[in-house]
């Protein structure tokens, strides 16, 4: 129907409702032919102004459903503008209503505060239908209400929402303005209609159901103090979204569903007694569809948060959460059984949502959809219908337990149970299962978190307990239990997804580096669930670890704490791809870098900023941190230790200009201190990183911070030969800009002078020997320390560059790639090696490692098997060693 004559004719003829207003609100009618909707609109809801409340908001909601039913039904306003002009009239009808009862409480226009009204369901997400009642929960604050002397406040605060109530919901000669419900607040039957607002906050934190956290996804101040409900919603933000993908929300919806179809199973199948909103493939599984993904992915990802069915579905599928097809045809089915929803309450402003049973009335539906008869109307929303149950079912099917077995409840059967499936320690596997059915595991105290992991632990145990170290899983196993901190969504997670439990099972056995830190912080599985996007540069982790630790906002603990989270996570997610061969080793190797560069930028501007309240600062002066190493060459491991060296810009004779100024030396060496006790303080979220700064100038009995200058001629005065060579890959990576620049300058002019060759060898061969002496190679797998494995390489590259007097890449492939080609592919090969095993093997089983791990090493250097592997090592150290016998004219 596209024009409003048509619109006119039908509601005269279908509608009993609208015919009556038509004959009231001629005025209305007038604008609305002359084509003006939205002036009709504002007229309308310009009524609520008029001085007697309960008569202006009957009459502005007698226009406004005039004029939005004419609208809709000649096509001049979309399904979103319908809905938003009813949310819109109903967000000012309660503000109104609640503005007449304070009024009527005597209380003077100034002094209207200390209560807010929240919106949830449809009026929360501004999608309100026509004939809609209002979701409401109203809070107060005792403090601020404004009463009599002898009022109690929550008294008063009762008294004001029932004044409220009744100026809405009373039916008079005008009609009425809104129906509320006020059932969704806690306990509705014996809690006031007003919460206080602390008492709210604490149960919303503490005690709520889970089916209110779906309800608050749509929740928004509507009325009263704005501010006050804003920051109530801040407050319990993390109870509605919550940071941990929440997968427990599929089964609590699952569950939600099924009690709905079961109360109104009558109502379920299509046709004459179908109800559009909660029957099978109806509005309200396609509301749920969106919130349980929401619920599950948006305490990640903020853009998901979208309050409105159309909105959130869209934003699904634009962050790949559901597939872009579903998205389409879940929303063009919402919109078809929201319009028929409208039609069939536009009959007689009737809150319904079914299909009449009596021909007659269907006719009229049919009349007012323009569909020209019901069948037709009927076979367009059946289509609909269908779809919708099918992707719904198929998402509640997702979730489905698919158990097979159990383990037994017995000691003896255990032990009988565990020797048929090759567990290697039984009498453990017993104590484990005590502790877990004893419920002291938080994650196991509920029914439905023992009733999904009993479905899930056969497969898991037999993953764990057979594994390539068997006992040592079942104890992970155990610890990781104990860690965490709450088991319906996880366990239901990985029955849903057999892949996860498998790779659980993987990490808990295969990687003791992995395994101990997930045994210890079982949320770090989460970043294998939903992945971080691989950060492409120093910048983007600087920016994604300011916004994450709050830099510049939280203070110096929080700080650390969460600086220290966001690194144990990416550093995980890392390590699981290179342990599965799907991360390219030499990018894992400089995020690696890039992370710790930047947990040194937002940890030294901290850091700062608190010992200049104090101190205040050097001016034109600024502490310059130098990364040496694995860390200057962009190629840190999972375990690597970071080589620092502490540099300052300006003289050393300055000072600074705080209460309590230093000179410039001290200044810088306390305030380095201080950067080095951050980041290798333990705090509740574990270390962070080790530091050496054993390669300053004059080694430990040196000053740990010196000035550029002092730097400068100490290596041009009295450095040797293997100090030149760590400052090969030495670059800048915190520092006011000028300093940094000061800095690299300086190491710029001190590697582009060529050195003697003959200098250089001797002193690269007697620094050679020594470290072989103290720190000899472990094993055959000893990629870093055998005989022409890595440190010969890098040692190789550094002093083909000083020789050539040329400053080369930090990075050790860019530099060989310049000074040495043929030495490329041999690095790339040992990092591969020393990436894996510094994950697969602790130290101590480093020098002879089992046939197991050496099998799991060659998989994660993407090899065939142990033998591929050490023919192609074997070929790299024969390379190397041919280019050490160039370089330094003998034999290693």
């Amino acid at each position: 129907m596209s024009d409003i004559a048509s619109a006119l004719a039908s509601a005269e003829r279908h509608s009993p409702f609208l015919r009556l207003l038509l004959r009231r609100e001629e005025g209305l009618v007038d604008r609305l032919r002359a084509g003006d909707a939205d002036a009709a609109l504002a007229e309308a809801m310009g009524r609520l102004a008029e001085e007697e409340a309960p008569a202006a908001l009957r009459r502005a909601r007698g226009g406004v459903a005039l004029v939005v039913a004419l609208a809709d039904l000649a096509g001049l306003w979309s399904l979103e503008q319908v809905t938003a002009a009813l949310s819109a009239f109903a967000d000012a009808a309660i503000d109104r209503a609640l503005d007449a009862a304070f009024a009527a409480a005597g209380v003077p226009p100034g002094e209207r505060r200390g209560m807010t009204i929240l919106g949830l369901g449809k009026l929360g997400s501004r999608e309100l239908n026509y004939s809609s009642d209002v979701d409401l929960i109203v809070l107060h604050d005792p403090a601020q209400l404004p009463r009599l002397r002898a009022d109690d406040p929550d008294e008063a605060a009762v008294r004001l929402v029932r004044r409220l109530g009744a100026l809405l919901s009373d039916r008079t000669a005008d009609g009425y303005a809104l129906r509320v419900d006020l059932r969704l607040r806690p306990d509705p039957d014996s809690t006031p209609p007003s919460l206080r607002l602390a008492a709210a906050e604490a149960y919303y934190q503490s005690q709520a159901l889970a089916w209110e956290r779906s309800a608050f996804i749509r929740a928004r101040p509507v009325a009263g103090d704005r501010t006050m409900g804003e920051r109530f919603l801040e407050t319990i933000r993390p109870f509605v979204w919550r940071r941990s993908l929440d997968y427990s929300a599929l089964a609590e919806i699952r569950d939600v569903s099924f009690r709905i179809r079961d109360h109104f199973h009558e109502r379920q199948a299509f046709g004459p007694g179908y109800d559009v909103k909660r029957g099978r493939g109806g509005i309200r599984e396609i509301e749920f569809f969106a919130q349980v993904h929401q619920m599950i992915f948006g305490g990640r990802d903020p853009a998901l948060r979208a309050p409105a069915t159309l909105d959130a579905l869209a934003a699904l599928a634009a962050a790949g959460r559901i597939a872009e097809p579903a998205a389409a045809t879940l929303a063009e089915a919402y919109r078809a059984l929201r319009t028929l929803e409208h039609r069939l309450q536009m009959v007689d402003d009737q809150q319904t949502h079914m299909i009449p049973r009596q021909a007659g009335e269907r006719a009229r539906v049919a009349g007012l959809a323009a569909a020209g008869s019901w069948a037709a109307l009927a076979r367009a929303t059946e289509r609909h219908v269908r779809a919708v149950a099918r992707l719904y079912d198929g998402l509640l099917s997702a979730g489905e337990a698919r158990a097979r077995d159990r383990l037994p409840d017995r000691a003896e059967d255990i032990r009988l149970w565990a020797k048929a499936n090759r567990i290697a320690d039984p009498d453990l596997l017993v104590q484990a299962s005590s502790h877990w059915r004893s419920g002291r595991p938080r994650s196991l105290r509920a029914p439905e978190s023992r009733a999904a992991f009993e479905a899930l632990a056969p497969a898991l145990v037999r993953a764990v307990g057979a594994g390539r170290d068997g006992r040592a899983g079942l104890v992970r196993l155990d610890r990781f239990i104990a860690a965490l901190p709450s088991g319906v969504q996880f366990w239901r997670l990985l029955l849903a997804h057999p892949p996860l439990a498998a790779l659980l099972a993987r990490l808990l056995t295969e990687t003791p580096l992995l395994a101990d830190a997930l045994a210890a912080r079982p949320e770090l599985f989460d970043v294998v669930i939903d992945p971080p996007p691989p950060l492409a540069s120093v910048d983007m982790a600087v920016e994604e670890l300011s916004a994450f630790a709050g830099a510049g906002r939280a203070d110096l603990e929080t700080l650390l704490d969460r600086t220290r989270r966001w690194t144990a996570e990416r550093r995980f997610r890392i390590g699981v791809d290179i342990l599965e061969n799907r991360r390219e080793v030499l990018a894992a190797a400089a995020e690696l870098s890039d992370m710790a560069e930047a947990a040194i930028v937002i940890l030294k501007d901290a850091v700062a900023a608190a010992f200049a309240a104090q101190h205040g600062r050097v001016p034109g002066q600024d502490l310059v941190v130098l990364a040496l190493g694995r860390f200057g060459g962009r190629a840190l491991t999972a375990q690597s230790d970071l080589d620092l060296v502490l540099l300052f810009s300006g003289s050393h004779e300055s000072r600074s200009d705080g209460p309590a100024p230093l000179g410039a030396a001290s200044y810088f060496n306390r305030l380095g201190q201080r950067l080095i006790g951050a980041l290798t303080a333990p705090t509740a979220s574990g270390p962070l990183y080790e530091v050496d700064t054993r390669l300053r100038p004059s080694g430990a009995q040196g000053l740990l911070a010196v000035s550029i200058d002092s730097f400068l001629r100490y290596q041009r005065e009295e450095a040797e030969i293997w100090e030149a060579l760590a400052l090969t890959r030495a670059r800048t990576v915190s520092g006011a800009p000028e300093a940094r620049a000061e800095a690299e300058e300086a190491i710029a002019g001190l590697l582009g002078v060529p050195r003697a060759a003959e200098a250089v060898r001797r002193g690269a061969l007697a620094m050679r020997r020594l470290m072989e002496t103290h720190k000899p190679a472990q094993g055959p797998l000893d990629v870093k320390l055998m005989k022409g494995g890595l440190v010969d390489l890098e040692f190789i590259v550094g002093a083909r560059a000083l020789m050539a007097g040329q400053r080369v890449p930090t990075e050790l492939e860019a530099a060989a790639a310049l000074v040495a080609p043929e030495l490329v592919p041999a690095h790339r090969l040992f990092m591969s090696v020393l990436m894996g095993l510094r994950l697969i093997l602790p130290a101590r089983d480093a020098a002879a490692p089992d046939r197991a791990a050496t099998a799991l090493l060659a998989r994660a250097c993407g090899k065939s098997g142990i033998g591929e592997l050490r023919h192609e090592l074997g070929l790299a150290r024969r390379t190397v060693l041919a280019a050490w016998e160039e370089t330094f004219g003998q034999k290693r």
